[in-house]
């Protein structure tokens, strides 16, 4: 029998955090936090102002101007979403897939989460007739849904959503009088930032839409926690900000003191920081498309990344001969491909995908190798890909892809 959750990883008790740079901190930045170590008083909640200040001149020069009465810094995105939650009160829509830490906090306070299925051509934006139809059907069914989050560039699917799709899922969100949080951790990742058009939906309805970004996407490690969120230029706005502030404040939640001075640093984008942001950009975008070559050639399907350090494989193409071998549903595949691998490989249902999907999302991160000397090598390197560590992660993903489509033909029944 097919089991229909997940035994022993519950949806809050386990999820994929964001998917790792895999490099050494950045020296410069290692220098500023050692630097404020001695600070003794504490950072406020919501954010210094070096820090709010920093964070409006880094959306400044994205086209978004705010001032920083309307910025809000948290010890990571998951604690402002939580806010937000908290503060819009209602339903949640999501699409579906969607980065792996939406849904929990939603749960948490009680709240249902509605999945909507995504356009053909990307994930992070739902389809906007899907997106209709789940509100009307909440709503008839005594729902009050109230916000939509999404993302343009997307965790887990590593697309960037077409200009065209997401201004139409933002016109239907507005014709139901959703408020909108914009995920924008990964937008300073995009493979190819001259050929990938990414808009923001605070420029198309900046009066419904709330900007959130973690800045473990680009400018800082994992494990120094900070995010901002930018709110309306509105009467609305303020009193969401507001709230959010009563939340947060209500959880202590604020950003611990030398890590808002980095992060501070890190928004103003000086020479070494966007230097490092363009390295590794650059880096995992070559890994990307190495793995998705092995992935295509193994006979699985992924859309190419765009953005990001993963890419989202769906081995739907093997089902029937892989149930063969005991995989019959996404966390059949998680624990199959995590042990193969050696590296983790969080199934589709951690990101909202249906548990019978065999779809997994992996990390570029974990390919780069085991020590800083040799994660630097890579950012260094001319031609990362030749390096012999990365050689024998690409041959081992690819051994173990051509090994599931193998085992997956010698298990056919003779004809």
């Amino acid at each position: 029998m097919r089991r229909t959750e997940p035994e022993g990883h519950g949806p809050v008790r386990y999820g994929p955090p964001l998917p790792p740079d895999g490099l050494p901190v950045l020296p410069g930045l290692a220098e500023v936090l050692a630097a404020a170590a001695t600070r003794a008083d504490g950072e406020p909640v919501g954010g210094g102002p070096a820090l709010r200040e920093a964070a409006c001149g880094y959306w400044e020069r994205r086209g978004t101007p705010s001032g920083p009465e309307r910025v809000v810094a948290g010890p990571g995105a998951p604690a402002l979403l939580l806010a937000l939650t908290a503060a819009l009160g209602g339903d949640v829509l999501v699409p579906r897939p969607c980065a792996a830490w939406w849904a929990p906090y939603a749960r948490l306070l009680g709240k249902p989460v509605f999945h909507v299925a995504t356009p053909a051509e990307c994930g992070g934006v739902p389809d906007p007739y899907a997106l209709l139809e789940t509100v009307r059907r909440v709503r008839a069914e005594g729902g009050d849904p109230r916000l939509l989050v999404l993302s343009v560039a997307d965790d887990p699917t590593a697309t960037v959503a077409p200009p065209e799709a997401l201004h139409e899922a933002v016109e239907a969100a507005a014709d139901e009088g959703l408020h909108l949080v914009s995920d924008e951790t990964w937008r300073d990742t995009l493979h190819d930032p001259h050929d990938t058009v990414l808009v923001s939906p605070a420029e198309m309805l900046p009066e419904r839409v709330t900007v959130v970004s973690d800045l473990a996407g680009a400018l800082l490690p994992a494990g120094w926690p900070a995010a901002v969120a930018r709110f309306p230029a509105s009467a609305a706005g303020d009193d969401l900000h507001a709230r959010v502030l009563d939340v947060l404040t209500a959880l202590d939640a604020r950003v611990a003191a030398p890590v808002a001075t980095a992060a501070a640093h890190a928004l103003t984008e000086p020479g070494h920081v966007t230097a490092r942001v363009r390295a590794a950009v650059h880096l995992h975008a070559r890994v990307a498309a190495a793995a998705h070559a092995a992935v295509e050639a193994a006979g699985a399907l992924a859309r190419p990344p765009r953005a990001g350090r993963h890419l989202y494989v769906d081995l739907a193409p093997l089902r029937t001969e892989l149930s063969a071998q005991g995989v019959g549903d996404a966390q059949d595949l998680e624990d199959l491909l995590t042990a193969r691998l050696g590296m983790p490989a969080p199934g589709g249902h951690r990101f909202g995908d249906d548990l019978g999907a065999l779809r997994v999302r992996l990390s570029t991160g974990t390919l780069l190798g085991g020590t800083d000397a040799q994660r630097t090598e890579c950012l260094t390197s001319p031609t990362p890909l030749e390096l012999p560590h990365v050689q024998r992660a690409l041959i081992l993903l690819r051994s173990v892809l051509d090994d599931l489509r193998d085992d997956a033909q010698r298990w056919e029944p003779p004809r």
